[in-house]
């Protein structure tokens, strides 16, 4: 039996990218369409962003409302929805809304994006579509299109002139649309190279980025190259990054007393780069230098000390010493005392430890002596206790009224019969001026000694004193103890030891003399 349908509608096919509302015939065909079918980017510049709109219009009867979006770009660029303000609010019959796009550039050519959007229309789909193209900013048309985008390109450390290692870094960037895994980095040049690689760059997804770090350590002198590869799981699998440099040192030169500042150190200086004492010396000579903290950090003192202590050089006990603090910009005192034990000249150096700037200070020390000093004529301080106020006046010898300074007699105070009582005004007696009388008698020597007297020469001559009395030397008031090793000078508690050297005299039957002249034990008094 053969049927023969008549009037059948004509059967059609529908693509994937069409308006399903579009193929719907009948009443009240209206829906959301598209303003432009096709949206034309035009050019985007590799690696920029581009915004582009595309318009939706109602045409139905009733308001519609958006619902979920879906973007479909092709793999040189990444496509994302900026703002959709379709979505406010539900769009009423005939009226037009806005969504914007935003399109960035990951590699050149053509490109095309397809964009699906859900509403709660007839279709309750609807497509639109945006075409352009991917240019390069510059005219490298010949060079590889890679997935892996490294800024910069190429590492050139230029010229180097000394062996502290140089850092640079190097920004690896997926440039695709689609997640790519780095399996491996390595650096590819010579073991003398001096090149090291640090990364921790894994997995990047679309348009991420991460960092490695080149270090330059170089060994040799001249020039040095490599190249930096990476594999990923991208199309083109491998990525590389030129190295370069030139390592030319410098010849040494000679240290500084100084060195130069260095950040979070402390730098010590001196106020003299040399300790010179002069030529001519016959006496005990001392020279006093400051230590300055000009850095920006404090400086621990941990020794000073004399590269040679026989020569009659030393460091004096007040000022700098070992376990001194010197903050920023503080400073201390070193004083240095030369006593020569032969004639000559003086070579010696003196070492100061620190926690600074290269860790130690070398000052030389020079001089020239013409005359050793007889350090068995010198002058001994003998007192065993510290020096205090009260210890210095205690047993000070005491002058008459009329020999103190500023003295005058107390007037006598009287009451009259038709007067209230007057008092006068008494001036007080002032204590005689008590000071420390070390160094006093530096320079001064027994030239002759005998039993109860002695004569000491001096710079202002000489003169015989006698034990048990009182003599002025030095402008100080002293009670003479005449010894058989001396003469012992007394100042209240303070003693001094003036020594006699036997070196020069001879001893015999109980005859003291000195080599000009000699006297009996039945002479001496």
């Amino acid at each position: 039996m053969l049927v023969i349908l008549m009037n059948s509608p004509a059967a059609f096919g529908q693509s994937a990218f069409e308006d399903p509302g579009g193929a719907v015939k009948g009443k009240g065909g209206g829906d959301l369409v598209p303003v432009e079918k096709k949206v034309d980017a035009g050019a985007l510049t590799l690696g920029a962003s581009s915004q582009v709109v595309i318009l939706f219009q109602n045409n139905g009867g009733r308001p519609i409302t958006t619902g979920a979006i879906s973007l479909y770009p092709s793999s040189n660029v990444s496509a994302s929805v900026a703002k959709n303000e379709c979505a406010q609010e539900p769009i009423v019959s005939g009226s037009v809304c806005a969504i914007a796009m935003s399109i960035k550039g990951l590699q050149p050519g053509k490109f095309r994006i397809e964009m699906l959007m859900r509403h709660d229309g007839r279709a309750k789909l609807i497509t639109s579509t945006i075409t352009g193209s991917v240019e390069s900013s510059d005219d490298k048309s010949r060079e590889l299109i890679n997935d892996i985008e490294s800024i910069p390109q190429a590492i050139d450390f230029g010229t180097l002139n000394d062996s502290r290692p140089q850092v640079r870094s190097i920004i690896l960037r997926n440039v695709t649309s689609k997640d790519v895994d780095i399996t491996e980095m390595q650096i590819e040049s010579n073991v003398q190279s001096g090149f090291q690689l640090d990364t921790d760059c894994k997995k990047l997804q679309t348009g991420a980025a991460c960092v490695a770090t080149v270090v330059w350590s170089p060994t040799q002198k001249g020039p040095a190259s490599g190249v930096l590869v990476v594999r990923h799981s991208g199309p083109t699998g491998v990525a590389s990054i030129d190295l370069d440099g030139v390592y030319t040192p410098s010849s040494a030169s000679e240290a500084a007393i100084f060195p130069e500042a260095v950040p979070g150190k402390g730098l010590l200086t001196a106020s003299q780069s040399s300790v010179d004492f002069g030529s001519g010396i016959e006496t005990s000579s001392a020279i006093t230098v400051s230590l300055v903290n000009v850095g920006d950090a404090p400086i621990s003192l941990r020794d000073i000390r004399l590269s040679n202590e026989d020569n009659g050089i030393r460091v004096a006990d007040n000022g700098c010493a070992p376990g001194t603090l010197l903050d920023p910009v503080e400073a201390c005192p070193l004083t240095m005392v030369w006593e020569p034990v032969r004639e000559g000249s003086v070579l010696d150096d003196i070492q100061i430890l620190h926690n600074g700037a290269r860790g130690i200070l070398v000052l030389p020390v020079r001089g020239s002596a013409t005359k050793a000093i007889n350090k068995d004529s010198k002058a001994i301080f003998l007192n065993d206790e510290p020096l205090t106020l009260e210890s210095l006046t205690r047993n000070v010898p005491s002058l008459p009224a009329s020999a103190v300074d500023g003295y005058e007699a107390p007037e006598e105070n009287y009451i009259s019969d038709d007067q209230e009582p007057v008092v006068r005004k008494e001036k007080v007696r002032q204590a005689p001026r008590v000071i420390d009388v070390r160094g006093v008698l530096d320079g001064f020597k027994i030239s002759s000694l005998a039993k109860h007297r002695a004569i000491i020469a001096g710079p202002g001559g000489s003169r015989v004193v006698f034990s048990g009395e009182e003599t002025v030397i030095g402008g100080i008031l002293w009670i003479v103890d005449v010894r058989q090793s001396g003469v012992q000078f007394s100042y209240g508690k303070q003693r001094i030891l003036l020594p006699f050297d036997r070196s020069l005299s001879s001893f015999d039957s109980g005859v003291i003399s000195t080599g000009s002249g000699s006297s009996n034990n039945n002479n001496e008094e």
